[in-house]
């Protein structure tokens, strides 16, 4: 049972989106396609992430890369407060290609819990530019305090380092399912396709990816659903074209991988 909420925030700036969190609610694995930066406002968290198991506390920075996979749960019953903005992938390798006069598309985000005052600082106030104050700044006021971000982030906290590569037998079991989430894929269609076992395949697919194919599965049907609302589609439309069984079965599935409701999302991602 979910306790507390995170809640999505409708936010001023393209690309970027923004929730804020009390909960004790424990997250599963689970990852983003953006680039996450945050702050933890009270309390703390234990996440086992990509990087290691690490813990947070009040007023240290938490990040993740895309695609990366971790968890999330409090340290105590108390439960924990944040503020986060995902970043699309465009915007930091765009910023990248700007600060090192190179075009990248490796960026990777090197500490998934930071204790930096200045870039504590720095995201308060993009947050506050984009969410809390957004209708008396104005758009290049808001481009400033980003690029701000953005600049001591890659400063500070950025590696280009290469891309991790999929063993082909299971990249192309992943393309199967990125190519059509809602597909309902039996894992020996899946195994047919990467010339393997059903169990070659879930053990191959879980050390490849983090995930087993049918948690993976599930988390691009989400992400396929939010691109769904997000252009306006109806949420029982969204769920049955994502593959869900039912409406009740996306807002399941959203509540316990991103702790919001689909009618929260839409609330904060279309425009006015």
């Amino acid at each position: 049972m979910q306790r507390g909420r995170v809640q999505m925030v409708r936010c001023a700036i393209d690309g970027v989106e923004a929730t804020v969190a009390e909960t004790a609610h424990a997250f599963p694995r689970h990852s983003h396609d953006g680039f996450g930066i945050g702050v933890i406002v009270r309390g703390g968290q234990r996440s086992a992430s990509g990087r290691g198991p690490v813990e947070a506390r009040a007023n240290d920075v938490i990040t993740c890369n895309p695609g990366e996979i971790h968890d999330g749960s409090p340290l105590d019953a108390r439960g924990r407060a944040w503020r986060m903005l995902y970043l699309a992938p465009s915007l930091m390798f765009e910023a990248a290609g700007e600060l090192t006069l190179t075009p990248s598309r490796s960026v990777e985000l090197t500490q998934p819990v930071a204790h930096d005052p200045l870039l504590k600082q720095l995201f308060e106030r993009v947050f506050t530019a984009a969410v809390d104050d957004a209708a008396h700044v104005d758009d290049m006021a808001r481009e400033e305090v980003l690029l701000a971000l953005l600049a001591h982030v890659g400063a500070k906290h950025t590696t280009l380092a290469a891309p991790r590569l999929t063993a082909a037998p299971i990249a192309r079991a992943k393309a199967r399912i990125d190519d059509d989430p809602s597909s309902a894929l039996t894992l020996a269609d899946l195994a047919g396709e990467a010339g393997m076992s059903r169990f070659q395949l879930l053990r191959s697919f879980a050390h490849e990816l983090g995930l087993p194919p049918h948690a993976y599965r599930m988390q691009r049907r989400v992400a396929l659903a939010r691109r769904l609302i997000a252009t306006g589609a109806a949420l029982a439309d969204a769920a049955a074209d994502a593959g869900f069984a039912d409406q009740s079965h996306m807002t399941r599935a959203f509540v316990r991988l991103l702790g919001i409701t689909p009618a929260g999302y839409a609330a904060a991602t279309r425009r006015p």
